[in-house]
C-alpha cells in the first residue's frame, strides 16, 4: 500500500482532500498537501490533520523525522481527473511527456475534461492532452 493510499482515507474522513505527498530522503521530511472545497486551509486545519496523521503514522510504523501539513498554495498541482473538472475555466500550466505541435509546455484555460483527456484553450486554439501523456499540471496563480 502506498503512503498516499494509507493517508487519504483519514484525511477524507476529516473532511479534507489529499492533494499531494512529498517525501525527502526516506525517514526525513514528510510533507502533506491538503485542501478543502469550502474556503482555504487554516493553521488550525493543519494542526488537526497533523495530530491525526502523527498517530496514524506511529501505528503503521512509518519512519520519518518531521511532518509538515500545508495548503497546496496558489499554484496548486492538478493530479486527479476531479482536480481538472473542479478548475474548469481556470488558467493552468501543463507539461506533457511527448510533444504536441512541437511543444511540451502549454499555458491555457481548462476548457473541457473527459475520461481520457483534458482540453486547454491556448491563444484561442483548443489543445487536447491525453491523461497518459500528462507529466505535470498546476494552476497559474491569480495575482
Amino acid at each position: 500500500m502506498s503512503l498516499f493510499e494509507l493517508l487519504e482515507p483519514t484525511i477524507v474522513g476529516m473532511g479534507y482532500e489529499l492533494v499531494d505527498i512529498e517525501q525527502s530522503t526516506p525517514g526525513r521530511l514528510l510533507r502533506v498537501f491538503v485542501d478543502k472545497k469550502e474556503g482555504s486551509i487554516t493553521l488550525d486545519d493543519c494542526v488537526a490533520i497533523s495530530n491525526h496523521l502523527s498517530q496514524l503514522l506511529a501505528v503503521e510504523n512509518i519512519d520519518y523525522n518531521r511532518l509538515e501539513v500545508s495548503s497546496p498554495g496558489l499554484d496548486r498541482p492538478l493530479k486527479k481527473k476531479a482536480d481538472f473538472v473542479r478548475y474548469i475555466g481556470e488558467l493552468a500550466k501543463v507539461k506533457i511527456r511527448i510533444p504536441l505541435q512541437g511543444q511540451r509546455n502549454f499555458v491555457g484555460v481548462l476548457a473541457e475534461v473527459d475520461d481520457e483527456a483534458l482540453t486547454l484553450s491556448v491563444d484561442g486554439k483548443l489543445v487536447r492532452v491525453d491523461f497518459g501523456n500528462l507529466d505535470k499540471a498546476r494552476l497559474v496563480p491569480k495575482l
